[in-house]
């Protein structure tokens, strides 16, 4: 439960970059062709990036993250909203064993949180927890990355980050034969907006390894999906060997 401890209060700073517009894009494209849900599951949902947009277009989001402080700053962001015509539920649940007793219209996996599931049987479990979850006709969408993107990390890193309010060291390890990457991160971020103001240095490890997609496909349909379709880099394309992301729409 100490996912994150201190890494959440710089992770919107860090992330900013990230295209969360995209993201929430997919999802309506996909619920336009799946049906339009009123109870959406968020899983690992962060610090509300995802989530807050979602609820404010008047949908009731379940926004479950493993870690109590990035929960903290997720509600506090959507404490500041001026209007809310939606609702947010912050749970700090397990991924593989999450539940909110009911049942939603669909549930929501992304900025590649599935990556961090590192064995086969957690991602199982979480394909399971997830359709228990959802009504029948509910739709899981989901992305990771693809296989080459880490070895693409492997090749282009370190990465290195030199801005005048934060900055980091950022390396990159590869197990090939599993392919798993671990990330380590020094990050030095400033502790006020004063120009004298000390830095808080923050140590983070991160784990993620890659599945096959034909794997990833064929499980979910083990699990008891009716219908899974894959898509490539935030498109409605299906995905081909060079996708850096591949996204998953999974039909219960």
């Amino acid at each position: 439960m100490e996912a994150y401890r201190h890494f959440a209060s710089v992770y919107d700073r860090l992330m900013e970059e990230m295209p969360y517009p995209q993201w929430l894009r997919f999802a309506e494209n996909c619920w336009e062709r799946y049906g339009t849900p009123k109870t959406v599951v968020d899983l690992g949902c962060g610090t509300g990036s995802i989530a807050i947009p979602l609820a404010k277009s008047g949908r009731q989001i379940f926004a479950i993250d493993l870690s109590s402080d990035m929960l903290t700053v997720g509600r506090s962001k959507w404490e500041d909203e001026q209007s809310r015509s939606g609702s947010i539920t912050w749970l700090q649940q397990d991924m593989t064993e999450w539940e909110i007793g009911e049942q939603a219209d669909s549930v929501i996996s992304f900025c590649d949180c599935l990556n961090y599931l590192t064995e086969d049987e957690d991602v199982l479990a979480a394909f399971e927890a997830t359709y228990r979850g959802l009504k029948p006709g509910g739709v899981f969408l989901f992305d990771v990355h693809a296989p080459g993107t880490f070895l693409r990390y492997a090749e282009e890193q370190p990465f290195v980050l030199d801005d005048p309010d934060v900055a980091y060291i950022w390396t990159s390890e590869l197990d090939e034969e599993r392919m798993e990457i671990e990330h380590q991160l020094t990050i030095f971020a400033q502790e006020s907006d004063s120009p004298r103001s000390s830095y808080m240095r923050i140590e983070e490890t991160h784990v993620q390894r890659a599945y096959d997609a034909d794997w990833l496909r064929e499980a979910l349909l083990g699990t008891g999906f009716s219908k899974v379709e894959l898509f490539a880099d935030f498109t409605m394309e299906p995905a081909g060997t060079g996708a850096e992301r591949l996204f998953f729409a999974a039909i219960k």
